[in-house]
């Protein structure tokens, strides 16, 4: 890893409600609603759930949550077709539900994050409902992108644009034209164009803030702007991610033009007016040099580094992700963000345990068996992964179960699936549903203690043995790793304490064998990603993500943190 060097912005954890900048640094904790913890015993994940289970997020040692969407939906993809932007599933909870949660996670210490979908709606929004039963060419269908066909009865659709889960982006209504949806049929596309929709969205903003949220993820952020003026242009091959190299960078007709930062700029307006301004993370599945023009300063805070998540297990590949990655956050003045798993990918614990290289949407579709995962690799690499995204500046997001060292759920039966991708690819992905299984909290029971009630998604036999109860008391656990990992974390990055400041210098060392960085104030983490077992520098081991060998030699697939010789100490040890 080459060099890196900033001083820019103050490395410390503070998440009081006075400090602006607590998102810099802060851990923050994904909750998949619908399967983080039933209440009502319906089998259906709450918000009186999230609520009844917060303090276990609040002795895991994050700083913040984010909920995936809790809006009214049908559920067509999980939650993302929102037919309400400023109201409660009923099956989730209420208004007031969603007010005690905040007031209980504010009580804790815990920030809010909630997600916005602003690229789509769902079908079933009062907007959309009033664009079918309005004719062509009406102001009702403006404000989504309807089209005439083309052909010589307009039969076929607009352009060949392809739809992010598969197939034709267009769908025809019954009196001719098609509408653009890039997801799911049920997931029409916003207009960005018009005047109603941006003073909309602007206001779901303001709904939520005034209910104390502390911020936003911004669902597809890089997909709200289009190129719509005159006819629409076909793109000619196949789209899947939609950005292509031969075209100049902000002109693809869909994906990450440049007229979506005057979107987000309007944003920030609104977000700075509140008192301490409340924060935006993108999600943009776009290239490092796009992806920070998101974070510029007079746009969104933060956007989701995908490139970590997905690099291969090597040295040289994480390097200089990491690397590329702390130096683009750096020109912006924003700082980087670390995510090893979400919602919408297989399980790390899991996706490490893999071959490299495995195609990963036909190991699902084997039901996870060609090849069998290594599970104990799997979750040796998963600590060390762990240690090493919770070292580097920036922030960190979490999703849940990973605290528990949960794998993905491949063998889910067809029948059984909800995720929109099956059935639009044609069976060729079986879709996202296997790390979107609801949590196991205790040993046993119906649903493992996630409720009274059989849950919404199946859950495997034997998924109390990795549930919260089982792991709660054991040093040795993977969840105790978590909780040592992120309370060490915390007393490092503590204002004034060593290893308050940004991240002074990152080289690699032992011959490009070991992952190797030094955080201004004394301390370090040292990597063994794939290398034979290596020499530690000199320093004391705060933790490490698996035993040394008798030697004291750092095997592979193991991290170490080391307090440098002349500083503090802090109590560690081996998770």
């Amino acid at each position: 890893m080459t060099e890196h060097t900033t001083d820019r912005t103050p490395d410390t954890v503070d998440n009081s409600p006075q400090n602006a900048d607590w998102w810099r640094q802060a851990v923050v904790y994904q909750i998949y609603p619908r399967s983080f913890a039933d209440a009502n015993g319906d089998g259906i994940g709450d918000l009186v759930g999230i609520t009844r289970r917060l303090d276990h997020l609040a002795d895991l040692g994050v700083d913040a949550i984010w909920l995936s969407p809790f809006y009214p939906s049908e559920l067509k993809d999980g939650g993302y077709d929102v037919a309400d932007y400023r109201d409660v599933d009923p099956r989730l909870g209420t208004l007031d539900d969603f007010d005690a949660m905040v007031a209980e996670a504010h009580r804790l210490g815990l920030k809010l994050f909630v997600d916005i979908v602003p690229n789509h709606t769902s079908d079933q929004h009062i907007w959309f409902q009033e664009a079918l039963a309005s004719p062509p060419g009406s102001p009702a269908r403006e404000r989504y992108v309807f089209r005439d066909g083309t052909g010589p009865d307009g039969s076929l659709p607009p352009t060949d644009w392809e739809a992010s889960f598969s197939g034709n982006a267009w769908k025809q209504v019954p009196d001719g034209q098609w509408y653009l949806h890039l997801f799911a049929p049920e997931q029409p596309d916003l207009n960005w164009e018009h005047d109603d929709v941006r003073a909309d969205f602007q206001e779901t903003l303001r709904f939520w803030s005034d209910r104390g949220v502390d911020g936003f993820r911004i669902d597809v952020a890089h997909g709200c702007a289009k190129n719509l003026a005159g006819p629409l242009a076909d793109i000619g091959r196949p789209q899947y991610k939609g950005i292509h190299d031969d075209m100049p960078p902000g002109t693809h007709p869909y994906w990450d033009r440049d007229e979506v930062h005057e979107i987000y700029r309007d944003w920030r307006a609104v977000l700075d007016s509140y008192s301490p301004p409340r924060v935006a993370v993108a999600e943009a599945w776009v290239t490092n040099s796009r992806r920070v023009l998101y974070t510029r300063p007079d746009e969104l805070h933060q956007a989701f580094n995908f490139e970590f998540l997905s690099a291969p297990w090597r040295t040289p590949d994480l390097a200089k992700v990491i690397s590329e990655s702390l130096h683009a956050a750096d020109s912006v003045g924003a700082t980087a963000t670390w995510v090893l798993s979400n919602h919408d990918v297989v399980r790390h614990a899991s996706r490490l345990g893999l071959p490299p290289g495995t195609d990963l949407e036909a190991w699902l579709r084997s039901d996870g068996h060609s090849p069998e995962p290594d599970r104990e690799l799997g979750l040796r690499r998963a600590r060390a992964a762990t240690l090493l995204m919770l070292a580097l500046p920036g922030s960190a997001y979490i999703y849940q179960g990973e605290e528990l060292g949960l794998p993905e759920v491949a063998d889910l039966r067809v029948e059984d699936l909800q995720d929109p991708v099956y059935g639009q690819s044609g069976g060729r992905r079986k879709g996202r549903d296997g790390c979107r299984v609801p949590l196991p909290w205790a040993t046993d029971g119906p649903s493992y203690g996630f409720g009274e009630a059989p849950a919404w998604l199946p859950q495997p036999e034997g998924f109390g043995a990795p549930s919260v109860a089982a792991q709660d008391r054991d040093p040795d656990s993977h969840l105790a790793f978590y909780r040592t990992a992120l309370r060490l974390r915390r007393e490092l990055l503590r204002p004034g304490s060593p290893g308050s400041e940004v991240l002074g210098e990152a080289g690699m060392a032992e011959a490009e064998q070991l992952l190797h960085f030094t955080r201004s104030g004394g301390w370090e983490c040292v990597v063994n990603v794939d290398g034979p077992p290596a020499h530690l520098p000199p320093g004391e081991v705060l933790l490490a993500s698996g035993p040394l060998s008798e030697e004291g030699l750092l095997p592979a697939d193991t991290a170490v943190w080391l307090r440098t010789s002349g500083s503090d100490s802090a109590a560690g040890g081996e998770g």
